[in-house]
């Protein structure tokens, strides 16, 4: 990248040495604005300086891989990883907006935290051990997908005698192998793209095989493919529950292959954990809300047919003897047992008002 910098400008160490001290998960820099720190979810502004168009610069040259520039001359945006000794490892999107420079740095953990650690239902250690068939972890960005996969494979490579394969795009969190063995291959420096990736993972004795993302048809065929054919995949999407998860890999088909989709889903799916973070009572951080649904005979039935089968939904608030969960469901338990405050569960809630009416019935609230 040909640089502009000339003047003494400001370097992005500084910054993410702020980062990792406060226990923050995500610092912005942006021209015109202090740098912010995300903090349990708030941004707080850093007591420095606004940032200048040079500063930025400056940053983004400090940075970005070399393979990158002509990407990012060409996109004007770039996604991809950077470790700073001492301070950890970032997931970065550079970004151009009205003709400056932006970053957004997501630290990542160094290694994978149980999953007990971080408050997700037992279930999904359950669903990680299955030996075949796709499993998915679903919500927003930043809703800690990320770290509950990684947990997952931590879980698999501790347990099981197995091959584990991840495509990452990028690799955030590295794992050493323990019974298991793991290749990690990261999109572009390893890899063209998942696709590709996911064709030449097959060749490669794979038992389980992680997809960072399902971000298109091809990658959703060839992980429905790999599912069916006696492997473990486990992937994420961007959707907020089981109902719309299912709805969205349907819907990366054309008409005429939706319903031989849902046939592949119903036979293939093991389950889907879909997650949003809730701010603690005591405020020392956030933990994860689950809605958890197991694919059973009458969920198979639901993704089937939908237009004659009960709401998936329903049968995920009434599937518990299969340890399954509604978000409300899990919002209500935390309640309860004074992890989170009532106002916070309202507002990850999926119904409020069923909530409250559940809540004040059991005279938890007034």
């Amino acid at each position: 990248m040909t640089s502009l910098v000339s003047a003494p400008t400001q370097s992005v160490i500084p910054f993410l040495h702020a980062l990792a001290s406060t226990g923050g998960s995500d610092l912005h820099c942006k021209v015109g604005s202090a740098p912010r720190v995300r903090v349990d979810g708030r941004l707080r502004k850093l007591q420095v300086p606004d940032l200048t168009p040079r500063d930025t610069e400056a940053m983004l040259e400090e940075v970005l891989p070399d393979d990158l520039v002509q990407t990012f001359r060409e996109s004007h945006e770039a996604d991809f990883a950077y470790s700073l000794s001492g301070v950890g490892r970032f997931r970065v999107n550079a970004y151009q907006a009205r003709g400056t420079y932006g970053l957004v740095f997501r630290r990542v953990a160094v290694g994978a935290q149980p999953l007990g650690e971080l408050g997700i239902p037992e279930v999904v250690g359950e669903l990680a051990l299955e030996p075949r068939g796709l499993v998915l972890v679903t919500g927003p960005t930043g809703s800690g997908k990320t770290t509950t996969l990684a947990s997952m494979v931590d879980l698999i490579n501790s347990y099981r005698e197995v091959n584990i394969v991840t495509i990452e795009d990028p690799i955030e969190i590295l794992h050493h192998d323990k019974k298991a063995i793991v290749s990690q291959r990261e999109v572009r420096q390893d890899t063209a793209d998942f696709t590709v990736a996911l064709r030449a993972a097959m060749r490669q004795d794979p038992d389980v095989i992680l997809v960072g993302e399902m971000r298109d048809i091809e990658t959703v065929r060839a992980a429905l493919s790999a599912a069916e054919t006696g492997h473990l995949v486990l992937s994420t999407l961007h959707t907020i529950d089981a109902p719309e998860t299912i709805n969205r890999i349907v819907d990366f088909f054309p008409l005429h292959e939706q319903k031989q989709v849902r046939v592949a889903l119903s036979q293939a799916l093991r389950g889907v954990v879909s997650q949003r973070l809730v701010r603690k009572a005591d405020g020392s951080g956030r933990r994860a809300a689950v809605e958890v649904m197991v694919n059973t005979g009458r969920t198979a039935e639901a993704i089937l047919d939908p237009q004659n089968s009960a709401p998936l939904v329903d049968l995920i608030r009434e599937g518990d003897y299969y340890k399954m969960q509604t978000f409300d469901q899990h919002l209500f338990r935390m309640v309860r047992d004074g992890e989170i405050t009532y106002e916070e569960a309202i507002g990850a809630s999926t119904s409020p008002h069923d909530l409250t009416v559940e809540l004040r019935a059991a005279g938890i609230v007034s």
